[in-house]
């Protein structure tokens, strides 16, 4: 598979919010994932296609040394990073920047990992990667010691409540009126406790089985931030 999870930085967060938007274009507002970066209940994963070793690797001898940029380069580069980083005036955007694929966003809460969002680019649907989101999901809130994983979906949302349900996620009620664009109901859904035998037993067979299908997909996950 050529796509893996990783922890989301702040140089995706321009690519990660334009999948949010194209997902879900109603949403207002628009979630701040450069604060959601500092906020210490929140974690992001992002699927990635990682980069080539020849593309990032830089050469060995370099045949000059470059100029150095001019006055003018230098505030323009000043102000683009002001733009894009929301006034941070940092240098987290320099560098080889991966094609993000999807997210998922994850708060926990107690003993309770609560999926905040989760969204795929649409020409990379049906690809196995929202699966995949899913599964870093599950097996991050395994690390940090959550005993549930919990989401709301639209009631109306039949293809993502069957890949919950495929997951061991049950409907434990319902959120009357829940979407602020159109009003619409949201079924609440949690999973068995996820470090019992019985769950482990379904979720690893079904990563066997996402394996065999989509081929291996690298995880790395930070546990403490």
């Amino acid at each position: 598979m050529d796509c893996a999870l990783r922890p989301m930085e702040a140089r995706d967060v321009p690519q990660v919010t334009q999948i949010e938007r194209e997902a879900f274009p109603t949403i207002w507002p628009p979630t701040s994932f450069r604060r959601e970066l500092s906020n210490g209940l929140a974690r992001y994963l992002v699927a990635h296609q990682p980069r080539d070793e020849e593309e990032t690797a830089a050469p060995a001898v370099p045949s000059r040394r470059p100029p150095p940029p001019s006055l003018a380069a230098r505030l323009l580069r000043g102000v683009s990073r002001l733009l894009w980083n929301g006034g941070a005036g940092n240098d987290d955007l320099d560098g080889p920047v991966d094609p993000i694929r999807g997210f998922v966003g994850i708060w926990f809460l107690a003993d309770e990992a609560h999926i905040t969002s989760i969204a795929t680019r649409q020409e990379h649907q049906r690809q196995g990667i929202g699966e995949l989101l899913l599964i870093g999901t599950v097996e991050l809130a395994v690390q940090r010691g959550s005993r549930v994983v919990t989401l709301e979906a639209r009631v109306s949302n039949d293809s993502a409540q069957a890949l919950y349900r495929k997951y061991g996620f049950k409907e434990v009620g319902v959120r009357k009126r829940y979407y602020s664009d159109n009003a619409e109901d949201a079924v609440v859904m949690t999973t068995d406790p996820i470090a019992s035998p019985e769950y482990q037993e379904l979720f690893k067979g079904l990563v066997v089985t996402h394996q065999q299908r989509w081929g291996l997909a690298q995880r790395i996950f930070n546990v403490i931030k």
